[in-house]
C-alpha cells in the first residue's frame, strides 16, 4: 500500500506529515511526502527516511524576505501551487491507494485525487479557516468584507469567494483539460465534509466549534531521540533551568529587535537564556555567559530541561512544549497563533502576550504569568495524546484498503 502526503507551508506544516509517515511505516505502507524543496524540510524529511516529492517554490523564497508577503505577492502564488499539484503531485500519485492533503489551501489535491480515483483527506492542524456560524472567516487576500457586516454566514460566503478568486482560474483551467466537471464552492470542495484535525484534544477542543463534521485523530507527532547539540548538555546542567526563546519559521514576521527585548526581559528575571535562531536568524547580543544559541534542536528533549518556552504560538511548537510540561509565553504574529496563545493563558499553562510590540517591560510582566505556572504546566503536559499520528494512520490505511 502506498500513501501520498502533501503540503505548502513551514515546517510546522511539513513535520506532522513526518510523524503520520513513520506511523504508517509502522503498519506496512509506504509513504512520500509532496511538500516545499526547503533544504530544512529535506534534512527533516530524510531524518525521518520517508521521500520527499519536492512541490512548488521554497517557502523561505516566499517569506523569508525583509517584509512579509503582500496580497499581489498570494495571486502569483497560488496558480504556481495549482499547477505544481495537477503536475508533480498528479505524477507522485500515479498508482497511489489514497492521498491526504494539508498546508496552505491545496486546492488541486482532490481534483488530482478525483481523477485517479483516490480516497482524499483533507487535514489540517487548528480550526481557523473552516466554516462556523459560531466565529467570522480570518484575514486572506483578495476583496474584503465590509467591516458593518456581522452575519457570520455571509462573511463565510464571501470568504469562499476570495478562495475561488485566488485559485479557480488555475483549478477551472486543468480541470477542464482532463475533462473535469466544473467545481461549484472551491473551498468546501477542498475542505470536504469531514475534514480531520491532526491537534491535540486538550489544546484544541473541536466540539461546536465549526459546522462540517471533524475528524480529530490529536496531533502528529514526529519520534525525535537526537541528542542534544555539544555545549548544551552541560549549559543546561550548570545552573537553574533556563528559558527557551525562540520564533521558528517566523523570518519577516518576527517583532523588531525581538532577540535583545527577550534576551533583557529573561535576564530581568534572573534567568539563563537559550536563544533558537530560527529563519528570523536571532542572534545573542553580546558574549554574556548565561545565552546559549542553538539552530535546529531536538524540542522534545529541550523543552523538558526548561523553565519556559517563549515563542510564536505555531501549532507544533504549542504542542511540543505542553507535551513536555514547559509552561509557555505565546507572543503571536499571524493565522492560527493568537488562537494557540489564547489557549495556553485559558489554560493556565502559560501567558499570552497579545501586543504585537512587546517591550522589555511588558514581556518581563508576561514571563512572570508564565514561570508561574510551571506546576500547572507540568500536570497538562501528562493529559497530551502522544499517539495521534498512529491514530490517523490506521484510519487512512483503513481508507485506502
Amino acid at each position: 500500500m502506498r500513501v501520498v502526503l502533501t503540503t505548502w507551508g513551514s515546517r510546522g506544516d511539513v513535520e506532522p506529515l513526518a510523524g503520520l509517515a513513520v506511523a504508517l511505516r509502522e503498519l506496512g505502507a509506504d509513504a512520500v511526502v509532496c511538500a516545499p524543496p526547503d533544504d530544512d524540510f529535506g534534512r527533516l524529511l530524510a531524518r525521518a527516511g520517508v521521500p520527499l516529492v519536492p512541490l512548488g517554490p521554497t517557502v523561505r523564497s516566499v517569506v523569508a524576505g525583509p517584509k512579509p508577503p503582500t496580497a499581489e505577492d498570494a495571486f502569483k502564488l497560488a496558480p504556481q501551487l495549482v499547477d505544481a499539484r495537477f503536475e508533480t503531485l498528479a505524477a507522485a500519485a500515479e498508482g497511489a491507494d489514497a492521498l491526504l492533503a494539508t498546508g496552505l489551501m491545496p486546492a488541486g489535491a482532490r481534483d488530482v485525487a478525483d481523477h485517479l480515483g483516490l480516497p482524499y483527506v483533507f487535514a489540517c492542524f487548528h480550526l481557523l479557516g473552516l466554516p462556523s456560524r459560531h466565529f467570522p472567516p480570518g484575514a486572506r487576500p483578495g476583496t474584503p468584507s465590509s467591516p458593518d457586516e456581522t452575519d457570520n454566514r455571509v462573511l463565510w460566503q464571501q470568504d469562499a469567494e476570495r478562495v475561488d478568486a485566488l485559485y479557480g482560474p488555475a483549478v477551472r483551467n486543468h480541470r477542464e483539460a482532463l475533462g473535469l466537471p466544473p467545481v461549484g464552492n472551491l473551498r468546501d470542495y477542498v475542505f470536504t465534509e469531514r475534514p480531520w484535525l491532526a491537534a491535540d484534544p486538550l489544546l484544541c477542543p473541536s466540539e461546536g466549534r465549526t459546522d462540517l463534521d471533524i475528524v480529530q485523530t490529536g496531533a502528529w507527532i514526529m519520534p525525535d531521540d537526537r541528542p542534544l547539540p555539544d555545549g548544551l548538555e552541560e549549559f543546561l546542567d550548570d545552573g537553574e533551568p533556563p528559558v527557551y526563546v525562540g520564533f521558528g519559521s517566523m523570518a519577516a514576521y518576527a517583532p523588531d529587535g525581538i532577540a535583545r527585548i527577550a534576551i533583557e526581559a529573561v535576564r530581568s528575571r534572573g534567568r539563563r537564556i537559550v536563544l533558537a535562531a530560527g529563519w528570523a536568524g536571532l542572534a545573542p547580543i553580546d558574549e554574556g555567559a548565561d545565552c546559549f544559541a542553538v539552530g535546529e534542536v531536538n524540542q522534545q528533549a529541550l523543552f523538558r530541561r526548561v523553565a519556559a518556552v517563549v515563542h510564536h504560538g505555531g501549532a507544533g511548537t504549542t504542542t511540543t512544549a505542553a507535551r513536555a510540561g514547559a509552561a509557555q509565553l505565546v507572543v503571536p504574529r499571524i493565522a492560527d497563533q493568537p488562537h494557540w496563545a489564547a489557549r495556553v493563558a485559558e489554560l493556565g499553562i502559560g501567558a499570552a502576550h497579545l501586543d504585537p510590540v512587546p517591550t522589555v517591560e511588558s514581556l518581563s510582566a508576561a514571563l512572570d504569568t508564565a514561570l508561574a505556572a510551571q506546576s500547572r504546566a507540568k500536570a497538562v503536559g501528562g493529559e497530551i495524546r502522544p499517539d495521534g499520528a498512529m491514530v490517523a494512520a490506521k484510519q487512512l490505511v483503513e481508507l485506502a484498503g
